[in-house]
């Protein structure tokens, strides 16, 4: 998959998630730090990049105005530590949809409930 993880997140999380095979960038090894939010977001759509972050209500409500996006995986800020684990599950939830999952995620959001499995609602 193709993502973008959040500065909010740490940039080991990238380099893990490419070691699995994924196309995932974080801003500081694209030199993108310090980006607004709108800006994070028009790269992604050009970009074709899934958004990963904790900053959940920020880009959701960024992405609810676009007609179409590449999609949002919202980790709950309860654990960094669990921050792999979680999107590697949210990527499991995608491709078990037997579709690409870069198709599957598109005007969707991954979101984790309380036993943190993750669940896929439209988004807008």
């Amino acid at each position: 998959m193709r993502l973008f993880i959040d500065e909010c997140l740490s940039p080991q999380i990238a380099l893990d998630l490419a070691a699995h095979g994924h196309d995932a960038i974080h801003p500081l090894h694209v030199g993108r730090r310090g980006e607004l939010d709108h800006t994070v977001k028009d790269r992604c759509i050009a970009e074709d990049r899934v958004i990963v972050t904790e900053n959940i209500g920020d880009f959701k409500a960024l992405l609810t105005r676009e007609s179409i996006h590449p999609g949002l995986i919202a980790l709950p800020q309860r654990d960094k530590a669990k921050g792999l684990a979680l999107i590697l599950a949210a990527i499991q939830l995608l491709a078990s949809e037997e579709a690409d999952p870069m198709n599957v995620i598109v005007n969707h959001c991954v979101e984790f409930d309380d036993a943190e499995k993750p669940f896929m609602i439209p988004l807008p």
